[in-house]
This record gives C-alpha cells, sequence and structure tokens, in this order.
C-alpha cells in the first residue's frame, strides 16, 4: 500500500537524519512515486507525524484492553495500565518518539503541540469513557458543573508525562514510571477524596527529582 511506504519511508528519514526531508518531492522521488501520490495520502509532513501519535494512542489503548483483567480494574487501574502500555510503545519507537517531544514541546511550553492533535482526541474520548463508568461504580464523585471538563484536565496530565518522559534520563525511564503513578494517584483523588496528600507527595516527587 503506498500510504503505508510513504509514511515508513518518512519514518526511517527523520530517523536518520533527525528533521523532516527538505520537500516532498525529495521523498516521493526517493520512492519512485510521482508527487501528487503523496497528497492522495497526506497533506503534510505534519500530518504524518500527527498519525503517527495517533497510531501510538491506539496501539496502547488496543494492547490495555485486551489484557485479561482489564474489566476487574477499576478506573484508577486502566489509566495506568493504559499509560504503561504506551510508555513500552514509546520506548520501542523511542528514537522517534523523544525527538519529536523534544521538537515540539520546547517550541510549545505549556501548550498542545500540533503533533498530538490527534493522538489527545483519542485519549480524552477513551478517559471520558473511563470516568463515566467510574462516576458509575461512585469511585469517581459526580459533580454536573465540573465533570464535562475532566478529560481536558487529564489531558495536562497526560502532557506532564509526555514532557517527563522527553526529560528523563533514568536507567529505563524509572522516573517515569514513578512520575506516572504519582500523577494518576493525584487525578483520581482530585476527583475523590485524599488531595492534599497526593499533591504534597507528588511536589515532593518532582522536588527530589530534580536534585
Amino acid at each position: 500500500m503506498e500510504k503505508d511506504r510513504i509514511k515508513q519511508a518518512y519514518l526511517d528519514y527523520v530517523l536518520r537524519k533527525n528533521a523532516p526531508p527538505a520537500s516532498v518531492f525529495k521523498l516521493t522521488q526517493k520512492l519512485g512515486l510521482p508527487e501528487a501520490e503523496f497528497y492522495r495520502h497526506y497533506a503534510s509532513f505534519d500530518a504524518i507525524d500527527r498519525e503517527i501519535w495517533a497510531d501510538f494512542g491506539r496501539e496502547a489503548r488496543e494492547r490495555a484492553t485486551a489484557e485479561p483483567v482489564w474489566e476487574q480494574y477499576s478506573a484508577r487501574e486502566k489509566l495506568l495500565g493504559f499509560y504503561f502500555t504506551l510508555l513500552e510503545i514509546l520506548k520501542h519507537n523511542r528514537s522517534y518518539a523523544l525527538g519529536s517531544l523534544r521538537r515540539s514541546l520546547h517550541r510549545m511550553p505549556g501548550l498542545t503541540p500540533r503533533v498530538l492533535d490527534d493522538f489527545r482526541q483519542g485519549f480524552e474520548a477513551f478517559v471520558g469513557d473511563l470516568l463515566r463508568e467510574a462516576r458509575r461504580t461512585e469511585e469517581v464523585a459526580s459533580r454536573p458543573v465540573v465533570q464535562e471538563q475532566y478529560p481536558r484536565a487529564f489531558w495536562q496530565q497526560a502532557l506532564f508525562v509526555l514532557g517527563y518522559f522527553a526529560k528523563d534520563d533514568s536507567l529505563n525511564f524509572e522516573r517515569t514510571d514513578a512520575a506516572v503513578e504519582k500523577a494518576v494517584r493525584l487525578s483520581f483523588d482530585l476527583v475523590g477524596p485524599n488531595t492534599l496528600d497526593s499533591a504534597l507527595d507528588l511536589a515532593r516527587f518532582l522536588f527530589q527529582s530534580r536534585r
């Protein structure tokens, strides 16, 4: 399939050069394709990056939800399962993932980089489903005025996790694993009890990590 060839060729180039090709023409020329074939599938190189990140998120959700114990998990455990699965995927693709995150997060600190737009949509829909189920089981308190904003708040958590991963220099990203556990615990405490203890624990962890 030509679309897959184009995406793989683009990914191979970025991994070799740590930057996108100079032009669509140069990429398609190497593939022996007319330039118009590229535009049948993608509007730009940025569109490929967005699709790659959307693929990471979709694969993480599919793999996590396929676990036999998934239905027995609490919402908190399900979100942890998603994050740890996602991190394994990112570690497997670490050269591309780290390069992409460092370039995009550096350009837009605190904001959602465009490369994560499609990933974000899938993530927020996934979290929205988790939280609706958690309200049904009373793991999350029902707060009609604010609960519709929860997926956006959890997205800020996801940005924190990805940003931490991009900067983590610990062996096998062990600090990122610890950060995920503390961030997820805090997020669920914020929609339930014990908020202050979790906030202080995360703040203490981040302070100690910088030393």
